[in-house]
């Protein structure tokens, strides 16, 4: 009896102990990061994971926890700003390198193309920038597969990544490889992301044909026991007619992804499914939220989980084994930087990027990440795919840079629609070309009641990091056309008589400085004309005075920018310090309301010297900033008041301020100070509320005989500011405010405007 109890009793401690456990991870987008708690939960009870099986976002998750990282450590990186930067796109802090920033335009949505030598145009489908993504994923997974040499059996866990093959229509179980490519292939959304070569062929995100890859881990794996995770809402074997019209919006994303069936596990399996309702596929800054709900869900189950896997790994051993693999990495020394598709020419320019020769010449992980963020901060470069690849005879990694399919062309779209009438649209086209140097032309236009632009430019961008840039500009602005369509019948003031022509031809050069400046040297020569009215009171009979403005600026300006939105941002900082020296003449012709009688010219000579700050600070509901600037000019009076004060330097702090003669906002020397602080609602609703005080030491103002003239009243401060909530939209800001200025022209203002309100700089700004 007692030799029969022995043999049931090590009988089944062997069963207990030859019991695998497989974890499947479905897709899902931001839903997915919901994995994240379950892992957690999981490992706190200890409950083995042997074997992991992911799609999609779960096959990121599961990847990283393949490649050793700690549940607590893969919550630690979804939660920080920098998973953030990297799902929006933008780089890490520190690598936001500003030298190959263009000038902001009202642009919202772009259109990359590949234009061929015969003329053809191919259409890139993508719509996010991969770029951080890309080296993010090489950077973390790299010590993985050297540990591994490729082989995904031989990870901390082992490991099946789903992928697609869109052209055969079939699903690709990765198994081995760069673990980087794997893990970047299966979260690859047709039109989101670029797809990327793996084996040869291109691949896009598993959930088009697996979503919940519950047979692939039973087929690879054959464990006792499958735990399946669906953050999927495509469930449905019929028709939701009770959730279609909340579905309907989603109808893109349910087209390109499989179901998920939780029909595939069989009675030992486990299927745990985490409310995520009220969460969008997209709410990936509601990171903590998604793995709580992970870890609830979980701890729910415990009692089913524990029940069918009678195996407990405790945590200090999970540690251990964790340990004992990642103590295996070997030191992030690079032997060279290789390129796969780039001609002899392409690969001297990218080198001198990171300072590289053909061979010799050690590099550290430093130098690589600093050259790799150089070269993409080029929209132009961001087909440019990153691997890592581990050399184990050399014991170092070698960096490879992938040309991926080009787009050498590019089309912008435009514009704002506003209560007042400064509505816009804006149109941009460019075309790239790289050989030893990097070219790219640009003309853009915008057209509309108050302001037209077109702009033409050329920039030629050399491998020792400087560029030269020639333009040739046109800008028109009618303030005559400036109504607002919500006050204008009930206004006491008449409308501002003033057009004004900026034609310019100039000339850039530009050199970084440290990461995130540029310094660059103008040369620019215009031919400028005003026509106005002196006074208030104008009518169809009455000749306009002409201003007009010809000569040439000099100037030598250091300037940075890193903030996250080129309007309304609420992170990030702007530094801008510029030193100019005009060389003007003068030709006036007066009109019927001036009571200067003759035709006059006139030389003048100055220089100026403006220095702005602007920057936020926290990460939570509540984002302080401020905004500092101050001018320093000896720059002479004009003619008469009217066309000194147009020509002198303003304060423009309010999304408005450009499109106003705001003359009390106006000196040659002044400083102004203010407070920007933005309350997030919502990852895109923000209420900001912004004051800001004016201090001129020149208080300019016109005599009786229509001059310009000065006084140095020290209690001359001028207050304006605003309260408003903005929406940021994917065609740009959707944005209501109340405004208010020191200025009885335009004192108080309610305006409305969807997309970018942005312009040209006139020349003598």
């Amino acid at each position: 009896m007692r030799f029969i109890i022995l043999i049931f009793f090590f009988g089944t401690s062997n069963w207990v102990a030859a019991q695998k456990v497989g974890l499947v991870l479905s897709g899902g987008a931001a839903k997915g990061i919901a994995h994240v708690g379950v892992l957690k939960a999981l490992e706190e009870n200890g409950i083995p994971i042997d074997y992991i099986v992911g799609t999609s976002m779960g096959g990121i998750i599961g990847g990283c926890y393949a490649a050793g990282m700690s549940p607590d450590q893969i919550e630690q990186m979804v939660l920080s700003d920098h998973f953030l930067r990297l799902i929006n796109g933008l780089p890490e802090t520190g690598y936001n390198y500003y030298y190959h920033k263009s000038d902001e335009t009202p642009q919202f949505l772009k259109l990359n193309l590949a234009l061929d030598s015969t003329l053809n145009f191919r259409f890139n489908s993508s719509i996010a920038s991969d770029v951080s993504l890309n080296f993010a994923l090489a950077e973390k997974m790299a010590q993985a597969s050297a540990i591994s040499k490729n082989n995904f059996d031989s990870l901390f866990v082992p490991l099946r990544v789903v992928a697609a093959d869109i052209f055969t229509q079939n699903e690709i179980v990765i198994s081995k490889g760069l673990l980087s490519d794997a893990l970047r292939a299966t979260q690859t959304v047709p039109f989101f992301y670029n797809p990327i070569r793996v084996d040869g062929k291109y691949l896009f995100d598993g959930g088009v044909y697996n979503n919940f890859p519950v047979d692939i881990a039973a087929q690879q794996f054959k464990p006792d026991v499958i735990i399946g995770v669906n953050v999927s809402s495509k469930v449905y074997d019929e028709y939701p007619y009770d959730n279609d019209e909340k579905l309907i919006s989603r109808s893109l994303l349910l087209l390109l992804l499989d179901k998920s069936d939780p029909s595939q596990l069989t009675e030992r399996g486990i299927y745990i499914q985490p409310n995520l309702k009220g969460f969008t596929s997209f709410d990936f800054a509601r990171a903590q939220s998604l793995v709580d709900s992970g870890y609830i869900q979980t701890l729910r189950q415990l009692d089913e989980i524990k029940s069918k896997i009678a195996t407990r790994n405790l945590c200090e051993d999970v540690a251990a084994k964790r340990n004992a693999f990642t103590s295996r990495s070997v030191p992030f020394v690079f032997d060279q930087v290789t390129f796969q598709k780039f001609n002899s020419k392409q690969r001297i320019y990218i080198r001198k990027i990171f300072k590289t020769r053909k061979k010799g010449g050690e590099l550290y992980y430093g130098d690589i990440k600093k050259g790799y963020f150089k070269l993409v901060s080029e929209d132009y470069f961001s087909n440019a795919y990153p691997r890592i690849l581990y050399d184990s005879v050399k014991r170092k990694f070698n960096f490879e840079l992938t040309r991926r399919p080009q787009q050498n062309f590019q089309v912008d779209f435009g514009g704002v629609i506003a209560t007042r009438d400064i509505s816009n649209i804006y149109l941009g086209f460019s075309l790239y070309n790289f050989n030893r140097t990097l070219t790219h032309a640009y003309v853009g236009f915008q057209t509309g009641s108050f302001y037209k632009s077109a702009l033409l430019k050329v920039r030629k961008d050399f491998p020792y990091q400087f560029y030269i840039e020639p333009y040739l500009a046109f800008d028109s602005w009618d303030y005559l056309e400036n109504d607002d369509l919500l006050k204008s019948s009930m206004s006491s003031h008449p409308p501002t008589v003033l057009r004004r022509i900026n034609r310019k031809l100039g000339m850039r050069a530009g050199v970084p400085f440290r990461h995130s400046f540029k310094t660059t040297l103008n040369f620019e020569g215009f031919n400028n004309d005003d026509r106005y009215i002196n006074g208030e009171i104008f009518t169809s009979t009455d000749k306009l005075d002409i201003l007009q403005l010809k000569g040439y600026r000099a100037g030598l300006h250091l300037s940075s920018n890193t903030l996250n939105r080129k309007q309304y941002p609420s992170a990030g900082q702007a530094f801008n310090l510029a030193a100019d020296y005009f060389n003007v003449k003068e030709y006036f012709t007066p009109g019927s309301t001036s009571v200067i009688p003759d035709y006059t010219t006139a030389r003048y000579q100055w220089w100026r010297l403006k220095v702005s700050a602007e920057q936020y600070f926290g990460s939570s509901w509540f984002r302080p900033g401020y905004l500092v600037e101050a001018v320093f000019s000896d720059q002479p009076f004009f003619q008469n008041y009217y066309g000194t004060i147009i020509n002198t330097p303003g304060f423009s702090p309010l999304q408005d301020s450009r499109t106003l003669i705001l003359e009390n906002f106006r000196s040659f020397n002044y400083v102004a100070a203010g407070v920007r602080n933005v309350f997030s609602f919502h990852n895109k609703i923000d209420f900001r509320l912004e004051g800001y005080l004016f201090k001129p030491f020149e208080y300019i103002r016109p005599n009786e005989d229509q001059d310009a003239i000065t006084t140095d009243n020290i209690k001359s401060v001028f207050f304006c500011g605003t309260a408003g909530l903005v929406y940021h939209s994917p065609i740009g800001p959707v944005s209501l405010s109340l405004n208010y200025y020191d200025d009885d022209r335009n004192q108080v203002g309610v305006l409305m405007h969807i997309g970018f309100l942005l312009f040209n700089k006139h020349s003598l700004d």
